[in-house]
């Protein structure tokens, strides 16, 4: 499905990126100068190493469990939960289990 079809149709999230062992997986729905949404799916025990972003990103976990740490204080978050990572506040994510979040970043 390429950028201009997949705007005029409803998408099932969970379906649009499978888990690949040992990895983490991504997928841009938008990407834009203003911002972007992604898409990720982490298998267990895998993640992102801390690091700073210099927007504001909300993640929402539409499956599975995943520990978000955000200047050193650890969230765990299920499906249908989501937090707000900062800008310019090192974070970083794990799996607790296999989980698929969406990422939004305003750059604006």
């Amino acid at each position: 499905m390429n950028d201009k079809n997949i705007r005029k149709v409803i998408l099932d999230l969970d379906s649009m990126l499978d888990f690949q062992e040992g990895s983490v997986v991504s997928r841009a729905i938008i990407n834009k100068d203003v911002g972007t949404v992604t898409l990720f799916s982490f298998d267990k025990d895998e993640g992102l190493s801390e690091h700073t972003a210099p927007f504001d990103a909300l993640v929402y976990i539409f499956n599975g469990e995943a520990e978000i740490t955000i200047s050193n204080k650890k969230f765990v978050l299920k499906k249908g939960q989501m937090i707000i990572m900062p800008a310019n506040e090192p974070h970083a994510l794990k799996a607790l289990e296999k989980f698929k979040m969406m990422l939004v970043m305003i750059k604006s």
